[in-house]
């Protein structure tokens, strides 16, 4: 199974990399790897796995995905504290001091010659890996991460969360086709939108290009055992699929 491919350490990891389907997923914050040298960013084990570090359950979700509609995954097997694939180099998050109410000692004080060591370590390969498998006859773009239920202190009513920028095509059919797929709280840019710097990706690779994008929120509550993420993954490929025909992309399928 595509779920079952250990990423951790690689910057960037293309699965299923003969699939045929015109959409392309994209996890960038699979894996809570933390390179050796780093030593775990100054952090207890606790803080290293937990969500600051990584999108827990969120590459069994895309690789499931993938698994269903035959398309390739692009993923990266390092710590977004290491480097977030989601942001931008200039970008002070793509390396943060500080996630949520986690300080990160290891990124405290980063000099420039620092950030652009780890740019071009971790973000340059994953950028080009992309950028090259969305050439690669890419019409959709859909991104796939999870998010903690309560959030410096409040409570999260948002169960998965449809997220888009300025290209709304997928977003607007996803959200017209969730009732019949999902029973989940489906709300439009919740938790996150694009005033909170998080469609990086969709931005570069998917509106500079044309391509028809969106980005998929997953409460990770709802995702800690492996039959969660499959059910959630299932119905998600299958709500993915009915979005992708009322947009006119072809050749999508189910397996």
């Amino acid at each position: 199974m595509l779920r079952d491919k250990n990423i951790d350490g690689d910057p960037v990891t293309v699965l299923n990399a003969g699939g045929t389907s015109p959409a392309l997923i994209v996890c960038e914050h699979a894996s809570c790897f933390i390179p050796g040298e780093f030593d775990g960013l100054g952090l207890a084990k606790a803080a290293r796995e937990s969500h600051a570090a990584w999108d827990p359950g969120a590459l069994n979700v895309a690789s499931r995905m993938a698994e269903r509609l035959n398309a390739r995954l692009v993923a990266s097997g390092i710590s977004r504290l290491v480097y977030d694939c989601n942001r931008p180099p200039e970008a002070p998050s793509a390396m943060p001091a500080k996630s949520e109410l986690i300080e990160v000692p290891g990124n405290v004080g980063l000099s420039q010659a620092d950030r652009a060591k780890r740019t071009d370590a971790y973000y340059e390969p994953f950028r080009q890996t992309l950028a090259d498998e969305v050439r690669n006859g890419t019409k959709a773009i859909i991104t796939i991460h999870s998010f903690t239920p309560v959030y410096h202190g409040a409570l999260r009513e948002v169960e998965l969360g449809i997220l888009h920028d300025v290209d709304t095509r997928i977003a607007d059919a996803m959200l017209a086709h969730a009732p019949d797929h999902t029973t989940l709280n489906t709300q439009r840019n919740a938790p996150y939108g694009p005033d909170d710097g998080v469609t990086h990706t969709l931005k570069l690779h998917g509106v500079e290009n044309g391509i028809a994008n969106v980005m998929i929120e997953i409460r990770n509550d709802l995702l800690k055992t492996e039959a969660d993420q499959m059910k959630i993954a299932d119905s998600l490929a299958e709500l993915t699929l009915a979005a992708l025909d009322t947009v006119g992309i072809e050749g999508a399928t189910l397996s």
